[in-house]
């Protein structure tokens, strides 16, 4: 059974490095704006198996390092996050959810509903795309 909830920032670093820049050190997962965020994990069996940052720009929300364990992808844990924010964004009157998505998962966000914007950039090596979804159903 997963839960998710909220969670206090430095418990994300953890996944964000394990996953996202494991040739990091885990100090470097912190990101200024985290104080003036929504970090959220998903929980099985008490084991912090995914998280996601969410931050709040006006009616714009933007999620940053959603991130699921390397044992547990597959599973569905990203999508349950997804739908999760956009329920909170949506419960704050928020109007659109946006990601700087890496371009090997630009499907995963498309079948969730994300399109892909005209904006793209490099960073680090790695290619991203600005993807958005409009929350006014």
């Amino acid at each position: 059974m997963l839960s998710i909830e909220q969670i206090t920032p430095h418990l994300t670093w953890q996944l964000r490095r394990d996953i996202l820049y494991p040739n990091e050190y885990k100090f470097n997962m912190e990101m200024p704006e985290d104080e003036h965020g929504y970090h959220f994990g998903a929980f099985t069996d008490n084991k912090l198996v995914g998280v996601v940052s969410l931050f709040k720009d006006l009616n714009d929300w933007q999620f940053r390092k959603l991130a699921v364990d390397a044992a547990y992808q597959g599973k569905g844990i990203g999508t349950q996050l997804l739908h999760y924010l956009t329920g909170f964004v949506k419960q704050e009157n928020g109007e659109r959810l946006w990601c700087n998505a890496r371009t090997s998962a630009v499907g995963f966000y498309i079948k969730l509903g994300f399109a892909e914007t005209n904006k793209t950039f490099h960073k680090k090596g790695i290619d991203y795309v600005v993807m958005e979804k409009y929350l006014d159903d």
